[in-house]
């Protein structure tokens, strides 16, 4: 019965090892949308330090394919030291991930406030320009979300843009896809405009991300305590009992 135990814990901890390597090219490719999503809203938020949880699953998803070449060496070689070691290195590893929970958590509450703080500074920035790194910001947002202004439409006629253009008018941007080219952002056919605010909108899509980072950390969080309970009952059993030691290495009782 132990021998069977032993072995079923050798068979999860390979293939656990095998799902390894994979969580570590799906963390790598997570913690990579992170930061290319987040390049195209950083107009919007100024704490630098909310990527700090796609930094540290980028890292978490390099060490895992590490600990799945050690794990599966020291499971197939039945190593007591490289074993030991595939422990440790997983619960160091189990305990970033927690960190980055909580920190997703922390910075997914944060993000409201740093949108409502920098969004209105950004469109007052705006010029209408492809040179003007706010304008093309704006553009991108108001077209990939389909919004218009902070709130709605109307808050165009707060910015400076709108005071110099003088032409009655809300960037193209602004316009339904559906309308086409006949759209000219023109505030007299604000049926041709999209209704919703993007503040609102960016705010959702930087928690949407955020949570992305959240359930991945979680969930192979609780892959790692497997693969630690798996190769606890292996080095328990090495220890506790002298005939599987003598089975392993070939001996036999005096």
């Amino acid at each position: 019965m132990g021998q069977c135990g032993i072995t079923s814990s050798k068979t999860v901890l390979v293939f656990l090892n095998l799902i390894f390597w994979a969580a570590a090219g799906i963390l790598c490719y997570v913690g990579a949308y992170v930061f290319i999503t987040y390049d195209d809203y950083d107009h919007f938020f100024e704490d630098v330090y909310t990527l700090i949880p796609a930094v540290t699953i980028i890292a978490v998803g390099a060490l895992l394919f590490i600990i799945g070449l050690i794990g599966c060496c020291a499971t197939v070689r039945e190593s007591y030291c490289g074993l030991t070691t595939f422990v440790v290195i997983l619960l160091l590893v189990f305990m970033t991930e927690v960190a980055v929970v909580v920190l997703g958590y922390v910075y997914r509450a944060k993000v409201e406030n740093e949108v409502n703080i920098s969004i209105k500074k950004v469109y007052d920035e705006y010029n209408g320009t492809n040179s003007n790194a706010q304008s093309r910001a704006i553009d991108y947002i108001q077209r990939q979300l389909q919004c218009c202004g902070i709130h709605n439409y109307s808050d165009w006629q707060n910015t400076h843009w709108y005071e110099e253009s003088k032409n009655n008018s809300v960037p193209i941007s602004c316009c339904r896809t559906n309308i086409g080219s006949s759209c000219t952002g023109s505030l007299t056919h604000p049926e041709d405009l999209y209704q919703e605010g993007c503040e609102a909108l960016v705010v959702k899509k930087l928690k949407e991300i955020m949570m992305y980072v959240i359930w991945t950390a979680l969930t192979f969080a609780v892959i790692q305590m497997l693969g630690m309970l798996c190769a606890c009952v292996v080095l328990c059993r090495r220890s506790r009992d002298p005939a599987y030691e003598l089975l392993i290495t070939g001996g036999t009782y005096a």
